[in-house]
């Protein structure tokens, strides 16, 4: 029997666990995923978090797809997971050191509940993207003969394509997201952000997620379309992004570090199993 949080990002909502508490070590996580997640069967949701202890610092975050892959990081889970460890007793603390797949990062939960995530550097090389041998670099608005999209990569330790259009509610998502998520450039598969920019600082965006379809938010896909948005000369460093389950605030550095900030919301606790 496992005991669980249900949270939410902004509509992107995760299976939280504490590891802490629950020895989790014999268990099968990925197994674990698909079926918690699983939204007619299970608890529901873009995927399952678990708390454990860090190998340098109190804290290391484990996220696995609704498909049972493991993902490296996710924006709308981690600034979940600051509010989780501090509601399960853990930790105190407002700034939180928490390692992850892409790295170790500083959490501040604010005074208003939101979370500042210092998500680190934009990764714009070729290599620190994952992409295919011989596509060009850097990959900034680059014909992805498809559909005449052309798209821009950034990686945040997880790969994302950031694809500019007109009218982003005239995508249709389910048709284009899982051609581009398997697109030949992106051999272990990526992220896919179409965004339309409203203003110099408002941009509108939907996601198909690798690993887990359509979702109401990425958080670290949002990071990757400021970032986008910025090299393609659209808007400045600071945005607003607007995501169908809400707004994040991004502020994309002169260093490079990019720093968003978001909601995380507790939904209901309970067992499985």
């Amino acid at each position: 029997m496992i005991t669980f949080t249900k949270m939410h990002g902004i509509g992107n909502d995760f299976v939280m666990v504490d590891g802490f508490a629950q020895d989790l070590s014999t268990m099968d996580l990925g197994s674990l995923a698909r079926e918690v997640c699983d939204r007619h069967k299970g608890v529901g949701g873009d995927g399952l978090i678990v708390a454990v202890p860090g190998a340098d610092g109190p804290f290391a975050m484990r996220m696995w797809n609704p498909d049972g892959s493991e993902s490296e990081m996710c924006g709308n889970g981690i600034r979940c997971f600051a509010q989780f460890v501090r509601a399960q007793g853990l930790t105190q603390d407002t700034s939180l050191p928490v390692e992850t797949g892409a790295g170790r990062l500083v959490l501040d939960v604010l005074s208003d509940g939101r979370v500042r995530v210092n998500m680190g550097p934009a990764r714009l090389t070729n290599e620190e993207i994952g992409l295919a041998p011989g596509t060009p670099s850097p990959f900034l608005d680059v014909d992805l003969e498809f559909q005449g999209l052309r798209g821009t990569a950034v990686s945040m330790g997880n790969p994302h394509v950031v694809v500019f259009v007109d009218d982003v509610a005239a995508v249709p998502l389910t048709e284009w997201g899982p051609v581009l998520e398997h697109h030949a450039a992106f051999p272990r598969r990526v992220n896919v952000h179409f965004v339309q920019v409203l203003s110099p600082t408002h941009l509108r965006q939907r996601t198909w997620e690798r690993g887990a379809g359509v979702t109401l938010a990425c958080g670290t896909g949002a990071c990757s379309v400021g970032v986008a948005a910025h090299l393609n000369g659209h808007t400045g460093r600071e945005c607003l992004v607007s995501l169908p389950g809400g707004d994040l605030e991004i502020d994309y550095r002169t260093d490079g570090t990019v720093f968003m900030t978001g909601p995380a919301t507790t939904v209901f606790e309970g067992t499985w199993g």
